[in-house]
């Protein structure tokens, strides 16, 4: 996928005769083939500028990120280091990957910026960088105006701005529609009414983006999305405690807070949307790096530990489940950069390969990590061994924008109305 962009050859080639046999493989590889049928052709390969970058970005996470930090981060209420997030930007500027270069960014797509994730997602970093580089900046470049980006971007590019998105709410639904929190304007000024909930890293952002209709309104009409900023009069936050410690999350309660209005009135549903689709993709990416660290993890140890005087990855039935897990990582990945590349070439039916892919990685990335306590054995689910950090963003990843059983949903659905039923049939 060189420049984010340019990889759209031989994809037919390479998976024409693939087998997959899992139930999660078979619903993965039938979108393949509706891909195919639909002219999506693809070569799953990175440049070896790309493979340098993944290279730094593992480096660098290796050394910022181990465990021990990840363990020291998570008990914190902040979630995070304020001197390694000044790190990750000042040594590598990772905030600025996908934004314009006229707005203070790298410019580059959204293959590189999930080339970043993956590898977060690999080391488990504690970080806000999902909030602020796929959410926050995300729901601006999707819905500001050319002078609000202009205005809102540079910071988050260098990193002295921390931004989030606040969209769900009581009720835990990733959909606009259930939007109940109200903006009403006085005295030419915007104030929000209402509450916030699962807000990622909704304590400490400076910058949140906030979903809100006008009072009457149902469904996706009179939606727009505003900004507030964190210490704005009338905003209170509080640290939810969630399966979860290493992704932090928020209530958020706005009592008259003041507010600028983000894009055009009326207007949030659209943009919306869009970055959910995005935030999906993004997710995946994420997600199945940490399923091949845990694959990794359990091979290793396999092949370490000893049973009746062999390792026990010399076993046959180890074999098997290590071929499984295999198999499975290895297509949750295409069906992530297969996503990744489609967001860059701004294809047409990037909500069904959004769906896909998160369905795929969330059944996947949960998968390996309970294959993986399995392999551990006893010391699998002790809190002393690490996989337990993995288990834990695995299960919270998988309900995080919507479960597997929703995105296969809304991936049918969508499905059958792209293309004729005939089509779908063959």
């Amino acid at each position: 996928m060189s420049g984010g962009s340019k990889a759209k050859e031989g994809f037919k080639e390479a998976y024409s005769d693939f087998p997959c046999t899992t139930k999660r493989g078979i619903s993965a590889w039938a979108m393949m083939r509706h891909w195919l049928a639909t002219g999506h052709l693809m070569k799953f390969s990175f440049s070896s500028e790309q493979e340098e970058f993944r290279a730094a970005v593992r480096r660098f996470l290796a050394d910022r990120s181990p465990t021990k930090e990840v363990r020291r981060l998570m008990e914190t209420e902040s979630g995070f280091d304020r001197d390694a997030w000044k790190a990750l930007n000042s040594e590598l500027g990772l905030c600025a990957v996908r934004i314009p270069e006229s707005m203070g960014g790298h410019g580059f797509g959204f293959s590189e910026h999930c080339i970043v994730l993956e590898e977060m997602g690999r080391a488990l970093l504690c970080a806000p960088y999902f909030a602020s580089t796929v959410l926050g900046a995300g729901a601006i470049l999707n819905a500001g105006t050319p002078m609000q980006q202009q205005a809102l971007l540079p910071g988050i590019a260098s990193g002295e701005t921390i931004a989030t998105l606040a969209s769900t709410e009581e009720g835990g639904a990733w959909d606009a529609a259930a939007t109940t929190l109200t903006a009403m304007k006085s005295g030419g000024r915007w104030q929000l009414n209402g509450h916030k909930r699962f807000v990622l890293d909704g304590h400490s952002a400076d910058l949140i983006v906030v979903l809100a209709r006008a009072p009457g309104s149902s469904g996706n009409d009179g939606l727009s999305l505003f900004t507030v900023q964190g210490a704005a009069s009338g905003l209170s936050r509080r640290v939810l405690t969630t399966l979860d410690p290493t992704r932090k999350l928020a209530h958020l309660t706005f009592n008259d807070v003041e507010a600028q209005l983000l894009g055009e009135e009326g207007q949030g549903a659209a943009p919306f949307e869009k970055t959910m689709i995005e935030a999906a993709i993004c997710l995946s990416n994420e997600m199945v790096g940490g399923a091949a660290r845990l694959r990794e993890d359990a091979l290793a140890y396999a092949m370490m530990r000893m049973q009746f005087g062999r390792v026990i990855g010399a076993f046959q039935s180890m074999k098997h489940k290590q071929a499984d897990m295999l198999l499975e990582v290895e297509l949750a990945k295409s069906a992530a950069y297969f996503a990744a590349a489609a967001l860059d070439e701004q294809d047409a039916d990037i909500a069904v390969t959004a769906s896909l892919a998160k369905a795929c990685a969330s059944d996947t990335y949960l998968q390996t990590a309970i294959h993986a306590i399995q392999i551990h054995g006893g010391i699998g689910f002790t809190w002393d061994n690490d996989t337990h950090l993995w288990f834990k963003r695995a299960k919270s990843s998988e309900a995080l924008f919507g479960d597997a059983h929703l995105h296969r949903e809304r991936m049918m659905a969508q499905m059958a109305a792209l293309a004729p039923a005939s089509k779908l049939a063959a």
